[in-house]
């Protein structure tokens, strides 16, 4: 989702840049929800103010809502089928895959400093040995406030 998020929200839709589009992320990683539907109210509020927020909030969140009652239907329904294990078997790389191209992507515009760089590899670094990601968040957000005021 996130890769369809740039692509629609900062490439064809030029409602935010680049740049917002990763405060935004940001700000979406330090709430609970989905990050869709966080992404959308920041951008329709931005475009058209509360009004917006609730017209892209409806306008993601119903047929995310439909879509995916109607594939765990499917799912639940089929799930020992071997084309279903297949199919899952094939997204999976696919999803991974895309989510690497919006890391790699943001990387010129999220880390601009050689502090950025070590703050990013500590989140890694964080990751991989079982920290919570709110714990990062929320470290990041303290420590920035702190030491990286503008």
């Amino acid at each position: 989702m996130i890769p369809l998020l740039q692509v629609e929200c900062v490439e064809k839709g030029g409602w935010i840049t680049e740049s917002e589009f990763l405060e935004v992320l940001a700000m979406s990683a330090a709430l609970p929800g989905p990050l869709a539907l966080k992404v959308a109210a920041f951008v329709g509020h931005k475009e058209a103010g509360i009004g917006g927020a609730l017209a892209a909030l409806l306008g993601v969140g119903a047929p995310a809502l439909v879509l995916m009652t109607l594939l765990a239907s499917l799912f639940f329904r089929y799930r020992s089928h071997s084309a279903m294990e297949g199919a899952l078997g094939a997204v999976r790389p696919v999803v991974v895959g895309m989510l690497a191209w919006v890391a790699i992507s943001l990387v010129p515009t999220g880390i601009t400093s050689w502090v950025g760089g070590a703050i990013a590899l500590t989140a890694l670094g964080a990751l991989a040995l079982g920290v919570h990601p709110a714990v990062g968040v929320a470290t990041a957000l303290g420590g920035g406030a702190v030491f990286f005021r503008g």
